[in-house]
């Protein structure tokens, strides 16, 4: 990760001068001071390579602000706050993150599910949205430990290590992983590692960690999007909000679809358990109903047992593709939520595994241009595919669905 910090205080010129600047040095802690910024010649940063391009004035001013001692933003009591201009439209949880790097995820969802954190008054949920000038009552906050920027234990950079195997795609703003399959994005309950969790590792100078612009299931690999800057979190989302965002996915499923390409709009619902969760096609009106849409299209097939199809979700539902595949009548491979066809054998060879990839993303990048970012088939698709003699490098119709 590139960080740039501007010198402020020049070298004194004389013996006395030095001698006068020894009190202000020793106001600053090694905990809370900023990092150096690195010597001409150097060493290339720890995680990203530098971006050749100048960055813009804005970027350039936010990244030379000196950190600020956590210890000083903490409240030691109720405090209220107003909403800048800067924060309009951020989210409750991201508002608290911002305004008091270090925080930890369960201590923020902690005060707010006890509504200890009121907006003009009144009780919120952590995903509710700001506006500018709305009035924001803090009660008294616990920070964590404070990490020391830049000194990282070996477990940490055996965790950076793994993020960086993953990375297909960084820059200053942006970082794609391509997750592996079976490693969480957020935690749940009894999770210890997970992508959020390991993002902990490249926090910055100022405390500020990269943020989750979006989720894909535990069990589905392939292309995960995170804002390394407050700035990229906030265009990101609002890509996503506005459908700029592009994402396609693809699985191997039983039978052949037909239509060959077609569309699938339904109502989905979440249904709940004592010992599972899952989505149900519901009507209109229907509590909790919201409104899911998905394009397919038939890649390849082998024989007529199984088939390779593209998905491009429009909406973005809790297992969208996955329920409107099983509604269809071809559940994806290896879905222990939503496979249900009876007397169904896996053919020998393949791993009953999900066979659900996030193949790419292309989303407006916040500073410009576009990003694109393509992830490979994991291990056990790539097995499969060799099985059934798929060829992954054929021309994908998916790129002739419409966008909507």
């Amino acid at each position: 990760m590139s960080r740039r910090i501007k010198r402020t205080n020049q070298e004194p010129r004389s013996r006395d001068e030095r001698k006068d600047s020894r009190p202000f040095k020793a106001r600053s802690t090694k905990k809370a001071g900023p990092r150096p910024a690195a010597k001409p010649g150097s060493k290339p940063p720890r995680f990203a390579a530098e971006r050749t391009e100048r960055r813009p004035p804005k970027a350039e001013a936010e990244r030379a602000v000196p950190a600020k001692p956590v210890e000083a933003l903490l409240p030691t009591k109720v405090q209220t706050v107003t909403v800048t201009a800067d924060e309009n439209n951020m989210r409750v949880d991201r508002f608290l993150e911002a305004r008091f790097p270090g925080l930890s995820f369960s201590h923020i969802q902690r005060v707010v599910r006890k509504g200890e954190l009121r907006v003009d008054g009144k009780r919120v949920d952590s995903k509710d949205r700001l506006e500018e000038g709305q009035s924001v009552r803090i009660p008294p906050l616990k920070l964590d430990a404070p990490k020391v920027v830049g000194e990282l234990s070996e477990a940490a950079q055996k965790t950076l290590k793994a993020l960086k195997e993953m990375t297909i795609y960084e820059d200053d703003d942006v970082l794609v992983l391509n997750k592996p399959a079976g490693l969480a994005v957020q935690g749940g309950s009894g999770m210890t590692r997970h992508i959020d969790q390991m993002l902990e590792v490249m926090r910055d100078s100022k405390g500020q960690k990269p943020r989750l612009v979006h989720r894909i299931d535990r069990e589905t690999s392939g292309c995960l999007l995170i804002a390394k800057t407050r700035f990229a979190a906030s265009h990101l989302t609002g890509a996503f909000r506005s459908r700029s965002a592009r994402k396609v996915y693809w699985a191997l499923v039983p039978g052949l679809p037909k239509p060959k390409q077609g569309r699938i709009s339904t109502f989905l619902a979440k249904e709940e358990s004592e010992d599972d969760t899952i989505m149900r096609i519901a009507q209109h009106g229907d509590e909790g109903a919201s409104h899911a849409v998905t394009y397919y299209a038939v890649v390849e097939t082998a024989g007529n047992k199984l088939t390779w199809v593209s998905l491009k979700p429009v909406t973005g539902r809790t297992h969208q593709l996955r329920a409107h595949m099983a509604h269809i009548g071809h559940p994806i491979v290896g879905d222990p939520k939503y496979f249900n066809i009876e007397n169904w054998q896996l053919p020998g060879g393949l791993q009953n595994r999900l066979h659900l990839l996030a193949r790419r993303i292309v989303i407006p990048h916040p500073r410009g241009g576009v990003i694109d970012a393509t992830a490979p088939l994991p291990p056990h698709m790539q097995q499969s595919w060799n099985l059934l003699g798929l060829d992954a490098s054929r021309f994908d119709p998916i790129e002739n669905a419409p966008e909507e």
